[in-house]
């Protein structure tokens, strides 16, 4: 699993490298706004990539002494990252946008931008193409972060192309500039967007309904304990913690105890791999805490679905 990550994130930075070098001709070449728009954001692409590349390799540093948790939240740090360098670049590209529209400058050789900008958006929708499969398999926050950042490249490219195409070839003035503001906008709504999963892992947000629903399916579909409560779930880079607690027969024997938990371990690692699972045993009709609000969540969440 930790492979597809490393190459997605290499890839990632040789596209950028490549996709910088076309847009910095093409801005010379031009002069347009929109271009140059694009230029600095393939510049800020590779600082995000080298960065995505780091934090990928710290996160997939295996867990020690001091990180017994393992070090996945590498990730989460390394797209709040992003988030950042996106932000500023679309900042940046807003004055520069509105600096343009006081002036009568106009772009030249369009043609130069527009070939660039096609050649920039096959390659972005070959990287994001592959970004989605490795997310698909990996859930990778870091990619997911990149991926959101090179979709938005997708609609730049294309912004591109047709402001170029306005004001160069159909004569209307301030296009260029216009769809650089809303390119700006465009990026910072991205940024927005890439920060929420990163946040949510950085701050242990529990997993979606649908997500906790089916591993309390799973654990309910086996036998041996009553039911299932005090339920905390949570994402660390690409791997799960979860830790629950169980009603048994407080007449059951360790050993028997012991193998109850184990088939709810092998279980849930079947249905979700790479998950890391505590649970607590209980002797039926015992609640630790009844006042803890967590307990009563769960309960109520889950009364249904959990074992009498």
């Amino acid at each position: 699993m930790n492979r597809p990550v490393r190459r997605a994130a290499l890839t990632s930075v040789t596209v950028a490298l490549l996709l910088g070098a076309l847009k910095a001709w093409a801005a010379l070449k031009t002069g347009s706004v929109a271009v140059l728009a694009s230029l600095a954001d393939s510049l800020l692409d590779l600082v995000a990539s080298l960065v995505t590349l780091g934090g990928v390799r710290w996160a997939m540093q295996p867990a020690d002494a001091e990180h017994r948790f393992g070090h996945g939240k590498a990730e989460a740090l390394a797209a709040l990252f992003q988030v950042g360098v996106i932000a500023v670049s679309a900042f940046a590209i807003l004055l520069r946008a509105i600096e343009r529209l006081s002036t009568d400058q106009t772009s030249t050789d369009p043609e130069y931008g527009i070939g660039v900008s096609i050649v920039a958006f096959v390659l972005t929708l070959a990287l994001t193409s592959y970004q989605r499969s490795v997310i698909r398999r990996t859930r990778s926050v870091a990619i997911g972060a990149d991926h959101v950042h090179y979709q938005s490249d997708l609609l730049l490219n294309g912004a591109v192309i047709v402001a170029l195409v306005l004001e160069g070839y159909l004569g209307l003035a301030g296009a260029d500039p216009l769809f650089g503001i809303a390119i700006a906008f465009w990026l910072m709504f991205g940024a927005w967007r890439a920060s929420v999963e990163a946040i949510n892992q950085l701050m242990d947000r529990e997993w979606p309904e649908e997500k906790r629903r089916r591993l309390v399916e799973v654990a309910c579909g086996l036998s041996g304990f009553e039911r299932l409560h005090d339920l905390r779930t949570r994402t660390s880079g690409n791997r799960d913690f979860v830790q629950f607690h169980i009603w048994v027969d407080p007449d059951m024997s360790v050993a028997a105890a012991h193998d109850v938990v184990e088939a709810l371990e092998r279980a849930l690692a079947d249905e979700f791999p790479g998950i890391e699972v505590l649970i607590h045993l209980d002797p039926a009709g015992q609640v630790d805490d009844p006042h803890n609000p967590l307990v009563e969540a769960d309960e109520s969440a889950f009364l249904k679905e959990t074992k009498r």
